[in-house]
Protein backbone atom coordinates (compact mmCIF):
# COMPACT_ATOMS: atom_id res chain seq x y z
CA UNK A 1 0.00 0.00 0.00
CA UNK A 2 2.83 2.41 0.87
CA UNK A 3 4.50 1.67 -2.44
CA UNK A 4 1.43 2.77 -4.37
CA UNK A 5 1.18 6.03 -2.40
CA UNK A 6 4.91 6.64 -2.88
CA UNK A 7 4.68 6.00 -6.65
CA UNK A 8 1.64 8.28 -6.95
CA UNK A 9 3.51 11.01 -5.07
CA UNK A 10 6.47 10.68 -7.39
CA UNK A 11 4.18 10.85 -10.43
CA UNK A 12 2.57 14.05 -9.14
CA UNK A 13 5.98 15.65 -8.56
CA UNK A 14 7.13 14.54 -12.02
CA UNK A 15 3.97 15.99 -13.57
CA UNK A 16 4.55 19.42 -12.02
CA UNK A 17 8.23 19.43 -12.97
CA UNK A 18 7.45 18.55 -16.58
CA UNK A 19 4.67 21.15 -16.73
CA UNK A 20 7.02 23.88 -15.49
CA UNK A 21 9.76 22.80 -17.91
CA UNK A 22 7.35 22.94 -20.85
CA UNK A 23 6.14 26.40 -19.86
CA UNK A 24 9.72 27.65 -19.70
CA UNK A 25 10.55 26.01 -23.03
CA UNK A 26 7.52 27.56 -24.74
CA UNK A 27 8.33 31.01 -23.33
CA UNK A 28 11.97 30.94 -24.40
CA UNK A 29 11.59 32.37 -27.94
CA UNK A 30 9.62 35.30 -26.54
CA UNK A 31 12.48 36.15 -24.22
CA UNK A 32 14.92 36.15 -27.12
CA UNK A 33 12.79 38.46 -29.23
CA UNK A 34 13.49 42.17 -28.75
CA UNK A 35 10.98 43.95 -26.57
CA UNK A 36 9.42 46.93 -28.36
CA UNK A 37 8.88 48.71 -25.04
CA UNK A 38 12.52 48.34 -24.02
CA UNK A 39 14.30 51.68 -23.78
CA UNK A 40 17.40 52.17 -25.92
CA UNK A 41 19.84 55.07 -25.82
CA UNK A 42 20.61 57.27 -28.78
CA UNK A 43 24.44 57.30 -29.20
CA UNK A 44 24.45 60.95 -30.37
CA UNK A 45 22.24 62.90 -27.99
CA UNK A 46 22.02 60.22 -25.24
CA UNK A 47 18.21 60.34 -25.10
CA UNK A 48 16.34 57.14 -24.22
CA UNK A 49 13.58 56.10 -26.62
CA UNK A 50 11.38 52.97 -26.84
CA UNK A 51 12.86 50.42 -29.24
CA UNK A 52 9.56 50.19 -31.12
CA UNK A 53 9.59 53.84 -32.26
CA UNK A 54 13.34 54.40 -32.54
CA UNK A 55 14.96 55.07 -35.91
CA UNK A 56 17.21 52.10 -36.69
CA UNK A 57 20.32 52.04 -38.83
CA UNK A 58 22.51 49.03 -39.59
CA UNK A 59 26.07 50.29 -39.75
CA UNK A 60 29.00 47.91 -40.04
CA UNK A 61 26.87 44.89 -39.17
CA UNK A 62 25.60 46.46 -35.92
CA UNK A 63 22.16 47.94 -35.33
CA UNK A 64 22.03 51.42 -33.84
CA UNK A 65 18.93 53.12 -32.46
CA UNK A 66 18.31 56.87 -32.76
CA UNK A 67 15.65 59.29 -31.56
CA UNK A 68 15.42 60.98 -34.99
CA UNK A 69 16.75 60.88 -38.54
CA UNK A 70 18.92 63.91 -37.85
CA UNK A 71 20.74 62.07 -35.06
CA UNK A 72 21.24 59.10 -37.40
CA UNK A 73 22.78 61.41 -40.04
CA UNK A 74 25.02 63.10 -37.43
CA UNK A 75 26.22 59.67 -36.29
CA UNK A 76 27.05 58.63 -39.83
CA UNK A 77 28.90 61.90 -40.38
CA UNK A 78 30.90 61.32 -37.18
CA UNK A 79 31.88 57.85 -38.39
CA UNK A 80 32.89 59.20 -41.81
CA UNK A 81 35.22 61.84 -40.37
Amino acid sequence: MYRIIFILGLLVVLYFLLRRALREFKGQPERLAPNKDEMVQDPVCRVFVPRGIAVTEDIGGQTYYFCSRSCAHKFQEQLAS
